[in-house]
């Protein structure tokens, strides 16, 4: 018998100390240290490299044979692009996503599509009867004879399902229900998450089966669990939006085998998740025209330039203290912006509350979108309205200058494509490339001269703002 001995591990971010803490030194999180009984001589199986028998010795990379990677596409365009073109054999791919975002029915989806493709598929669930997978299968139109549900948290029953089944992939959902009879602690523990993660990797890597994880996050939005899972596994993907709308963004945040920062596209509707062609017609379908306050914006998901509409909202606020709310953009990019127009443009924003939406629940950082959020507000705060043919968007300095964006042909590209004649951009943005465009480019060096050009009001000197 392996002597026993306790440990304190962080259920944030996986730091261990030999003494319980009321804050995690790492993390610097309150009352998350859980107790944990482990093995003093636990065995390294579970970190073991597939394939080695004994102590592993290293190889002359010119001598390594590398086995076949051949990507499997699915036919669903918008999932193909966020994995880099396709499911890669072996594989391990993270998704989450709040609760009620779609995970289980995306991945659903992609059984059925697995299943038709590539043989056998074993969905695995520890949240939900099979007969219940089964009532939104025949909803989604579901209805593959190579795919299989199995209704269980015990990890060993599952891996002995695998190795009977031996299917073409796998899917958990989800990871933090999964538990082994081999760790002394609780299903969804730090120890548990880990250790069961490790046996998929395990399987993935030595049967070259692509696994797919659900993890639930925390009300922070990150991955629920130690912070070691996203490192192990080889993709992570976020499904995004508001569940009340129907657009969700699949995002890629860590990709082993493509490129990062890809998006996907998707509507919620009854028969599942479905891939939307034209994003940007999608999201300024409903936009009304000459109305203050509205900006539109190109703003670039991994290598897709966006179309999405920048509203914002300027009223007399009866507080002492004035409001500011952001809905899809930062909080905090949004208060920098505020007190750029109030200190170089002369905003009275100081007795008003600002409120500003990204339309379609989209979430949007970048900080080419400055340009827009600005205009937006100046905008309402103005009662003027923008020129319906125009875009708008740059990065904004905190003394008022514009700053130039990637991808400036693209974006512009985009905005052609929609019919948008004019593009409101920093001047050294213009600089990147020579060649004739379909979208006329009105450069501004400053943020009073891009006003002036969307408002036809005169530009304000930025340069006694600050005396």
């Amino acid at each position: 018998m392996a002597r026993q001995r306790t440990t304190f591990v962080c259920a944030d971010c996986g730091h261990s100390e030999p003494k319980w803490a009321g804050q995690c030194p790492s993390c610097r999180a309150w009352n998350t240290m859980r107790q944990v009984v482990v093995a003093g001589g636990a065995s390294p199986s579970a970190w073991a490299v597939p394939g080695h028998v004994g102590v592993p010795r290293a190889e002359r990379l010119s001598g390594i044979e590398t086995q076949s990677a051949r990507r499997r596409p699915l036919g669903m365009v918008e999932f193909d692009r966020v994995l880099g073109g396709g499911v890669v054999p072996g594989g391990l791919a993270l998704v989450g996503g709040e609760p009620g975002i779609g995970k289980s029915t995306l991945l659903l989806q992609v059984s059925g599509l697995l299943a038709q493709c590539g043989g056998p598929v074993l969905y695995v669930s520890g949240e939900e009867s099979a007969q219940q997978i089964k009532l939104r299968a025949e909803r989604m139109g579901i209805a593959g004879e190579e795919l299989f549900l199995l209704s269980e948290t015990n990890l060993e029953a599952v891996l002995a399902e695998v190795a009977s089944l031996r299917p073409s992939a796998l899917v958990v959902d989800s990871i933090q229900t999964m538990y082994l009879d081999s760790v002394d602690s609780t299903a969804g523990s730090v120890t548990q998450v880990r250790e069961c993660a490790a046996r998929l990797m395990r399987l993935a890597k030595a049967e070259h089966v692509p696994v797919f994880l659900v993890g639930h996050v925390t009300k922070s939005g990150d991955i629920a669990g130690p912070r070691i899972l996203e490192h192990m596994v080889d993709i992570v993907l976020y499904l995004e939006g508001d569940r009340f709308h129907s657009y969700r963004l699949l995002r890629s945040v860590k990709n082993r085998f493509g490129a990062t920062n890809e998006v996907g596209v998707f509507e919620m509707r009854s028969e599942g998740l479905v891939e939307v062609a034209d994003p940007s017609s999608a999201f300024l379908a409903e936009r009304l025209s000459g109305v203050p306050g509205s900006a539109v914006t190109v703003t670039m998901e991994g290598s897709r330039p966006l179309l999405v509409e920048i509203q914002a909202l300027v009223s007399p606020s009866g507080a002492q203290v004035p409001r500011r709310t952001a809905n899809g953009v930062d909080f905090n990019r949004l208060l920098l912006l505020v007190a750029v127009l109030t200190r170089r443009q002369n905003l009275r924003l100081g007795d008003q509350d600002v409120f500003v939406n990204v339309v379609g629940g989209l979430k949007v950082t970048e900080p080419a979108v400055d340009l827009a959020v600005a205009a937006a507000i100046a905008s309402s705060a103005r009662g003027r309205a923008l020129p319906e043919d125009l875009v708008v968007f740059g990065e904004i300095g905190l003394s008022g200058e514009l700053r130039s964006v990637s991808q400036f042909d693209r974006r512009l590209a985009e905005a052609a494509s929609l019919g948008y004649a004019r593009a409101l951009v920093p001047q050294t943005a213009n600089l990147v490339s020579g060649k004739p465009r379909a979208c006329r480019a009105l450069t501004a060096r400053t943020l009073g001269e891009a006003l002036g050009l969307a408002m036809g009001a005169p530009p304000s000197a930025e340069s006694t703002a600050g005396d």
